[in-house]
């Protein structure tokens, strides 16, 4: 009886999982269900057998369910309920992750058709769960730059843009100064990415020949044409992002360890900064030692030095040395502030 469970349940959930997100092959069904891919087809012909029209469609690349066959409303958990809820009032606030205020009435929408009893249960709660984020840009810094970019994703059209990289936005295009940073280029856009507190568009850059990740309020021109593109198969963000600690890649992988004072090792040790973070204790001293494996200082350095005197780089030397230069520099500078008197 269990395994007949555990194959429906997954039956269900493919469906659910088809309707509501486009573009899901074989390979992404398979993750989502944590099986093999060929557990997966022998699901989709199951599926058909029973009378669910699931076939694969070449132009999203990916399953779709004919239009003839219907879900029941999907009838959700009190925790499931709340969690959307609390998701869609609080980080689509416009002033937390902008161009999602159509969140908030998505959420009003779905509290509409939960069950009473659901409904019961969240009615005393909502209100009373809070989410906050970075602050980020107003919602309409780049309001145009975000819908013209969707729209292309969405048609997989060539975009013709300008862009102001010597704003300094994402790192690697601020560091290339290059005269011609204001000259057009194809952009085709693979993915939106909100992170660091601003949008960005992922995507190949034609004069670049390359990937590139652009802040989405440095565009000073898009115009979408009617070349069409293909977002490569093999195309993933985690994997183009490497090991970088946030957003900036680096040419060369280091491993960094990095020790906090006993004053400071717990509220360090407590937040996992980066995927591949390992900590280390001294029992005796109560110091901490967190190591990682990443693509790059640019970033990192900025971080440590938000610790101050707390934290100490053991390795690399490298960045213990850009440490200490930033530190020495910032000590001059305010070495010639005046105390102004009393």
């Amino acid at each position: 009886m269990g395994r007949i469970y555990t194959r429906v349940h997954r039956l269900l959930r493919l469906i659910v999982a088809i309707q509501s997100k486009g573009g899901l092959g074989a390979a992404d069904l398979a993750r989502l269900c944590e099986v093999h891919e060929r557990t997966v087809y022998r699901d989709i012909d199951t599926l058909n057998a029973s009378g669910v029209p699931c076939a694969f469609d070449l132009e999203s690349r990916g399953y779709r369910i004919g239009a003839s066959f219907f879900m029941p409303p999907v009838e959700l958990t009190f925790e499931e309920a709340m969690a959307i809820v609390a998701l869609l009032e609080e980080a689509g606030d416009g002033t937390q992750i902008p161009f999602l205020g159509a969140a908030a009435r998505a959420a009003e929408k779905l509290r509409s058709q939960f069950p009473a009893a659901v409904l019961d249960s969240v009615d005393p709660v909502d209100g009373h769960v809070h989410i906050d984020l970075a602050r980020s840009a107003s919602d309409d810094s780049a309001r145009d730059v975000y819908d013209e970019v969707r729209d292309a994703i969405a048609s997989r059209r060539i975009l013709r843009c300008k862009y102001d990289a010597t704003s300094h936005s994402d790192g690697r295009e601020a560091r290339n100064g290059d005269e011609d940073a204001e000259r057009e280029f194809d952009l085709r856009p693979y993915a939106l990415w909100f992170c660091q507190r601003a949008w960005y568009v992922v995507g190949h850059h034609g004069d670049r020949n390359a990937v590139r990740r652009l802040k989405l309020n440095r565009f000073t021109s898009v115009k979408p044409t009617d070349r069409p593109f293909a977002i490569p198969d093999d195309f993933d963000l985690h994997e183009d992002l490497g090991n970088a600690w946030r957003m900036i890649r680096g040419d060369r992988r280091y491993d960094v360890a990095i020790r906090f004072e006993s004053g400071f090792a717990d509220s360090a040790s407590e937040t996992r900064w980066h995927p591949t973070q390992k900590e280390e204790w001294d029992q005796e001293t109560g110091t901490v030692t967190l190591h990682f494996t990443i693509d790059g200082l640019d970033e990192i350095v900025w971080w440590v030095l938000s610790y101050g005197p707390a934290a100490t780089v053991l390795q690399p030397p490298e960045l213990a040395e850009r440490v200490r230069d930033l530190v020495k520099a910032t000590a001059e500078r305010y070495a010639q502030i005046k105390a102004k008197p009393n």
